[in-house]
């Protein structure tokens, strides 16, 4: 971004993580991981499974008491007390605004970010986590996604470029700058968001074994190979006018999308990285040029880079997931990841399919 915005950015940033916070303690966690809500009187179907019933997790039973998510804790019980997944989520939570904030960055202010962030988050991300992350309708159909693709980067993405086109563009004088001012806190913060891959794809299994051990090498993997065909991708275009550079800006890496590595085995996690990268940076180079992308103004093309790459890396699961990958050593049980009636145990569960049904140990 332009040296002028910075100070403003980092503001937005900061304020939208804490009302990020402060709802998520007083209401939403509990609206996306909670009891599930029966709209209108439903048993079963979407509107039984659409969202939880809202409530706080601030007392001391919340807190310390033992975590669980009522529609996908079928399997071993969670060892870990509610606050560490209340915060475990909420990191992944205060994503998703502040991805949104790169898409209208040098046209929004205060007085419209901060109800923004409040209603976005509770009408749409909470929804969008309980359906597939807490056990509803989405997850009871088969949906996969354990670090957000869906959730997070593919809302968020399509929920900018919305924002973006509801505010309009930048003026023109600023959409000529469009180099970073900064490139080593460019690649800081790019090094500070591949460690922190680590922790979200490792963690969201739930427990400390061979699950969350291959998470972290595969999305090690996956980036990588996305880095490597990016270098070579803007190697190949070398020879292109001046005045198409600007848009294989370095500071829009293809995230790959890090949503879905678990699943596959090292082979599928590169094929995932290669092609993402593939998709992601001819969307962001020459599907910008064409409508309705290049009517609008996404500053930092978070529709490229988040949007395409969530949607990218959830249907390329289904090509390229190992149903052997998620297994506790010794046990021999491997999880079943095939839609099945009813609310679907997280992957973090040992459960095996026999004769009798889902086993869980």
């Amino acid at each position: 971004m332009q040296k002028r915005w910075s100070v403003n950015a980092m503001m937005m940033s900061f304020v939208g993580f804490s009302v990020v916070l402060v709802l998520w303690v007083l209401w939403g966690f509990k609206f996306a991981f909670g009891e599930p809500q029966h709209l209108f009187g439903a048993s079963h179907g979407i509107l039984a499974n659409l969202w939880g019933k809202p409530g706080a997790v601030l007392g001391h039973l919340s807190e310390q008491g033992q975590a669980s998510i009522p529609l996908i804790t079928t399997g071993p019980p969670f060892h870990f007390p509610t606050s560490t997944l209340v915060y475990f989520q909420f990191r992944l939570r205060r994503d998703h605004a502040l991805l949104m904030l790169g898409s209208v960055l040098g046209r929004f202010n205060f007085k419209a970010w901060i109800p923004f962030v409040l209603l976005w988050s509770t009408l749409v991300y909470t929804v969008n986590a309980f359906a597939i992350w807490g056990g509803g309708w989405f997850a009871q159909h088969g949906a996969l996604d354990y670090s957000g693709g869906y959730v997070i980067h593919l809302a968020a993405g399509v929920s900018g470029f919305v924002a973006a086109a509801v505010v309009g563009p930048r003026l023109m004088r600023d959409r000529e700058v469009d180099a970073p001012n900064n490139l080593l806190m460019v690649a800081t913060g790019a090094g500070l968001l591949w460690l922190g891959w680590n922790g979200f794809n490792g963690g969201d299994p739930y427990y400390a074994g061979a699950s969350a051990s291959a998470a972290v090498l595969n999305t090690n993997i996956a980036t990588a190979c996305a880095l490597l065909c990016w270098i070579g991708l803007d190697l190949r275009h070398e020879a292109q006018a001046v005045a198409d550079r600007h848009r294989q800006r370095h500071d829009h890496r293809p995230r790959g999308d890090h949503a879905r590595r678990r699943l596959c085995d090292g082979w599928g996690a590169g094929a995932i990285g290669i092609i993402g990268c593939v998709i992601v940076y001819f969307a962001l180079n020459y599907l910008s040029r064409v409508r309705p992308f290049r009517k609008v103004d996404d500053t930092l093309g978070v529709v490229y880079t988040h949007g395409f790459a969530g949607l990218c890396g959830g249907l390329l699961v289904g090509i390229f997931a190992d149903p052997k990958m998620v297994i506790y050593p010794g046990l021999g049980k491997t999880a079943d990841i095939t839609p099945v009636r009813g609310p679907r145990p997280r992957l973090g569960s040992t459960c095996s399919r026999s004769s009798s049904g889902p086993l869980c140990g």
